[in-house]
């Protein structure tokens, strides 16, 4: 059990140092970070969310981002693994009743994870959620459908399907994942994210007590922190990119670059040339750093005080941040080679796994629509929508 927010930073800041020198080997491998990911969960650091009320250290929206950030720095893979977990402890904390909560907020609490089936391929846009969740008469569900990009799937306990019911309204049924009828199929061959085991998760007349049944449609019926508080962990994970890259960059450019001959210095990292990428680069990552500390501010903010107005600002500044964070991991990644020179484009040094992890993790939803959302906001004080992707 972690008992409050300076022991969740201690814990994921130990973590990171721990998992850090495998991760390369990790990804060039393609070898799912199972032992670590059960270290990561007898911490107790996935349960950090879990409400005070019912035992949990019910940590800052601060504290979590940070958390992620530290992870992502280490192993963006891995950071990444448990991010829908938290997305869906947070459903249950919003929607849940409360013998739900009580129930699921135990299980995680005891350390079972969640998974995610929630996006589905072939479909004409990201919200034409076609799994469908029908009531039988004995009062249960029957789940049907097939998820794509199920990050976390095949190592969960319970993995949340987003699904319509009969009326087409949004629910999440939280199905175990021995449950009959229920394959996770570890398919998922991306360039970048590549230990993450995004697969497919097919389910095929899945049986649902309804006590396993929440309405998630209503989260978007009112001011909500629900994609806000999603965002906020990809910007995390981003930023966390945007810093290991950096800490490589600087680390291959003091112990193995060769000075350019023109410079006339004995060091690579006397180049002022050099000097000048790095600093501009030092820029970008602390920028990106303060924006993501701005948004998960005004996230805690608002969930002090929850209104039209203040979720609004803390979906556009979770919008600043992710569009922010994205483009500097991405630029980041890039400049790694460009200051560290030829040697570091070998294969084996692995170190391009940086812009694969960024570019790969940026495509989740596109920054340009965060910029609009940022531009109606402040040019016309138009709030964000609420389908959970602000």
């Amino acid at each position: 059990m972690i008992r409050d927010d300076a022991e969740a930073l201690r814990t994921a800041a130990e973590l990171a140092e721990e998992f850090r020198p495998g991760a390369s080997g990790r990804d060039a491998r393609r070898e799912l970070p199972r032992a670590e990911l059960d270290r990561l969960t007898a911490t107790g650091l996935l349960a950090v969310t879990v409400p005070a009320e019912h035992g949990g250290a019910d940590v800052s929206a601060v504290t979590l981002a940070e958390v992620f950030r530290l992870l992502a720095s280490a192993d963006a893979s891995l950071a990444q693994i448990p991010q829908s977990h938290f997305a869906y402890v947070n459903v249950l904390r919003q929607q849940g009743s409360p013998e739900q909560r009580a129930f699921f907020f135990a299980e995680v609490l005891g350390g079972r994870r969640f998974g995610n089936a929630q996006s589905e391929a072939g479909t004409k846009h990201l919200q034409d959620i076609r799994t469908r969740l029908v009531a039988a008469g004995d009062g249960s569900y029957r789940l049907t459908g097939v998820k794509n990009y199920s990050t976390g799937a095949l190592f969960a306990d319970w993995i949340p399907v987003l699904a319509r019911a009969d009326d087409e309204l949004l629910h999440v049924a939280y199905v175990p994942a021995d449950a009959p009828g229920l394959t996770v199929t570890d398919d998922w061959d991306g360039m970048g994210q590549r230990t993450t085991a995004s697969g497919t998760v097919e389910l095929a007349d899945v049986v649902v007590p309804a006590a396993h049944v929440v309405p998630h449609h209503l989260t978007f019926t009112g001011p909500q922190l629900h994609g806000a508080l999603a965002q906020l962990l990809h910007a995390a994970i981003d930023a966390g990119i945007a810093a290991g890259a950096l800490a490589e960059a600087a680390e291959f450019v003091t112990t193995r670059s060769r000075p350019w001959f023109e410079s006339g210095y004995e060091t690579a990292a006397e180049d002022p040339l050099l000097i000048q990428r790095f600093g501009e680069l030092a820029l970008r990552h602390r920028a990106a750093d303060a924006l993501l500390a701005t948004a998960a501010r005004a996230v805690d903010t608002a969930r002090a005080g929850l209104d039209d107005d203040s979720a609004a600002e803390a979906s556009i500044a979770v919008a600043a941040a992710k569009a922010y964070t994205g483009s500097a991991a991405l630029e980041i990644a890039d400049a790694l080679f460009e200051v560290s020179g030829t040697r570091a484009a070998l294969d084996g040094l692995n170190l391009h796994r940086h812009w694969r992890d960024a570019r790969t993790h940026t495509l989740h939803d596109p920054a340009r629509w965060k910029i609009q959302h940022l531009g109606r906001y402040v040019l016309n004080g138009t709030r964000p929508p609420r389908h959970g992707l602000l």
